[in-house]
């Protein structure tokens, strides 16, 4: 923080001699209504500052890759919060981060997509994706990471698109892992600019074209990220995790994303966050249990580029029944109104896990600051949900 500079000059520096009786007789002397109209006016002035002038608070972001030198010094009124001091380890990692977000991705004559899905084995509505790429040949590619079973296909489009997979334990590091996976294997293609990780229960909401351009014309990543004060959520932290990710920075969310290229890169780039979360979230950590898929990529890119994420998730799933999975749609549950009421939805909800006092908030969604609906996937269907998917999916699917 930059501290003005004062100079005291002493009575040294000037001559000052006494005023002669002739002088003295030239001098008005200043009438004494004035001196006292200018000494309430200034302590008026004064009292006023101190009263109303704006406090500063502790920013809700924390501190970023762009930040100098760490973090600067806030404060909350009268309070100093002390500023971050990275680690060296911290420093090397920001450096090569940052040097990714400035660097442009690649130049693409045909820009793509890819969509990766994450399934345990095959995937019951490859015919309903089917009809979503058709005619879009060139603006996507497919990638399937199946962790128990070798998938049967039953649309071209998925044939030999199954990248070398390991198992996938829900709740732990391994989710992370093949999520990482899938990123390498996409980023291998250097048309692929956009990357959506999708589960076996996963089905589109719009358009194809309405899916590219939503995705290739913004530059933020859809990552699902809020505070949860409550024990499922910040509850989870563990003090092992510090110096690098403090308990002010511990974040919680959906784990299915839709991330840009220069994000993808900086996922593969990191080990030191990573290991964070790898040894010091998982099931029964001192006595608690954390989900690394939940928490890592929210917290990681918080912190290292909070304005270059939306904050939600362009996948929508219902938790409005309050138990420990989202509400799963059956067939007896498809209707037109149904997926129309989902392509509608202009606000993304987070409910915190603070038992009788959980706290629910409503974020409105904005492409390029414009309110727009937030959602171009949903889940989770059961598969006997297929054929009505299908029947509906010119209707429900509309601009």
């Amino acid at each position: 923080m930059k501290t003005s500079r004062s100079w005291w000059m002493g009575t040294r520096d000037y001559l000052i001699t006494p005023a002669t009786s002739r002088q003295r007789a030239h001098v008005k002397r200043t009438p004494r209504w004035i001196l006292l109209f200018v000494s309430l006016a200034a302590i008026f002035l004064v009292s006023a500052y101190y009263l109303y002038q704006p406090r500063t608070t502790v920013s809700a972001a924390p501190c970023s890759v762009f930040d100098q030198g760490g973090c600067t010094t806030t404060y909350d009124g009268d309070r100093v919060v002390p500023a971050k001091v990275f680690t060296d380890e911290e420093t090397s990692a920001h450096v090569v981060i940052r040097e990714i977000l400035n660097t442009p991705p690649p130049l693409s004559r045909s820009p793509k997509v890819a969509f990766m899905f994450l399934t345990p084995s095959s995937l019951p509505f490859e015919m309903l994706w089917e009809r979503f790429f058709q005619g879009h040949e060139d603006k996507f590619t497919v990638y399937i990471h199946s962790s128990r079973d070798k998938p049967i296909h039953s649309s071209r489009y998925f044939v030999g698109r199954e990248i070398r997979s390991e198992k996938v334990e829900w709740g732990r590091i391994s989710m992370v892992d093949a999520e990482r996976r899938l990123l390498a294997h996409a980023l291998l293609d250097p048309d692929n600019h956009q990357f959506v990780l999708l589960s076996e229960s996963c089905v589109p909401l719009r358009t194809f074209n309405y899916v590219y351009h939503h995705l290739m014309f913004t530059n933020v990543s859809y990552i699902d990220s809020y505070v949860d004060p409550g024990p499922h959520g910040s509850g989870r932290y563990s003090n092992r995790m510090m110096p690098e990710v403090r308990y002010s920075d511990f974040r919680k969310g959906a784990q299915w994303f839709s991330m840009k290229r220069q994000h993808a890169i900086i996922v593969m780039a990191d080990s030191l966050y990573y290991k964070k979360f790898k040894l010091y979230c998982r099931p029964n950590m001192d006595g608690k249990n954390c989900y690394s898929d939940e928490h890592y990529l929210q917290t990681f890119f918080t912190m290292i580029d909070p304005e270059g994420i939306a904050k939600w998730s362009v996948t929508h799933v219902d938790w409005s029944e309050g138990k420990w999975h989202p509400r799963s749609y059956r067939a007896s549950d498809i209707t037109y109104e149904l997926l129309k009421n989902l392509t509608t939805i202009d606000e993304a909800i987070h409910v915190t896990s603070e038992g009788k006092q959980k706290v629910t908030t409503w974020r409105p969604c904005f492409w390029n600051g414009v309110k727009r609906p937030c959602y171009l996937f949903a889940r989770k269907f059961n598969p006997d949900t297929l054929d009505k998917l299908l029947y509906h999916f010119s209707n429900y699917t509309t601009n």
